[in-house]
């Protein structure tokens, strides 16, 4: 769980909503109004980024939330968190559960990626106009990932006016530590100009709870054939895509890997891919 997760969610809350003004604001002002009790928070703001409504659930929406704030205790640093809230418009809450099916509202509410998510950095093959594009979240030692990505990678790379293939690190570091560094090491060899980083990364041979960042370097430049050094993963340059990947993910709610976006909705299928005309 985040730190911002922490400090911002709750277990349940039902309350009544007591703002005249439409219902997304009654919304960011209720939650604005509930977070700035926090004593550890400070410049908090909160925007509706969207509203799907509950088909199974009449008169109830799901909010899809971006909380911003500062920590008291180091105001230069700015937390981020996108949260689902559900609303009927009096009654709000975190969690929503269907006591029939199990199912969580939560899974079905997920962002959208929209057309101006799609960063030219993180294109991976294929072109930008392509008939479909193919958003990758992954992690380089996660066991389903090396099972799934670079075979879809593989097929899509071979079909580029079909298909533009946008990839996004993950690294579950909880679960595989070794996965931070890899990523890191991957970034750099890919900004020295080196070809085809992602693919190759996935033939690393280490024990992904290894923390020795000398012995991962040395299974990554192994398997991709370069000499990234301790240094090269250090650079601000590297921190910045490291970072803006993961941000991305944070704010498209992405917290599994592989997590795949076929034309800016979530694919649990994985394959759909493998369908589209």
């Amino acid at each position: 769980m985040s730190s911002m997760l922490r400090l911002l969610s709750t277990t349940l809350l039902l309350s009544s909503l007591a703002y005249a003004t439409t219902p997304s604001e009654k919304i960011e002002d209720f939650l604005s109004d509930e977070f700035s009790d926090n004593p550890r928070l400070e410049a908090v703001e909160v925007k509706v980024d969207d509203v799907v409504p509950l088909k199974d659930l009449k008169g109830w929406n799901g909010y899809i939330v971006d909380v911003k704030a500062h920590l008291k205790s180091n105001p230069k640093n700015e937390i981020r968190q996108k949260m689902i809230w559900f609303s009927d418009g009096v009654m709000i809450t975190k969690n929503l559960t269907n006591m029939d099916t199990l199912a969580n509202m939560a899974d079905v509410i997920k962002p959208t990626f929209k057309e101006g998510d799609y960063s030219k950095e993180n294109l991976l093959y294929g072109n930008k106009n392509a008939k479909h594009k193919v958003v990758l979240f992954s992690d380089p030692l996660c066991p389903f990932c090396r099972g799934f990505v670079p075979g879809a990678i593989k097929e899509m790379k071979a079909n580029p006016e079909k298909y533009a293939v946008y990839y996004y690190h993950l690294p579950l570091e909880r679960i595989h530590p070794a996965s931070v560094t890899i990523v890191k090491a991957a970034i750099a060899a890919e900004k020295q100009g080196v070809k085809d980083v992602v693919l190759k990364m996935y033939n690393i041979k280490v024990n992904p709870r290894e923390k020795n960042v000398s012995k991962i370097l040395k299974a990554f430049n192994t398997a991709v054939g370069t000499d990234i050094t301790k240094k090269d993963i250090e650079t601000k340059e590297v921190k910045e895509v490291f970072e803006k990947d993961i941000q991305t993910a944070r704010d498209l709610l992405v917290s599994g890997t592989p997590t795949v976006y076929l034309d800016g909705k979530i694919d649990k299928t994985k394959k759909k891919y493998k369908t589209v005309k």
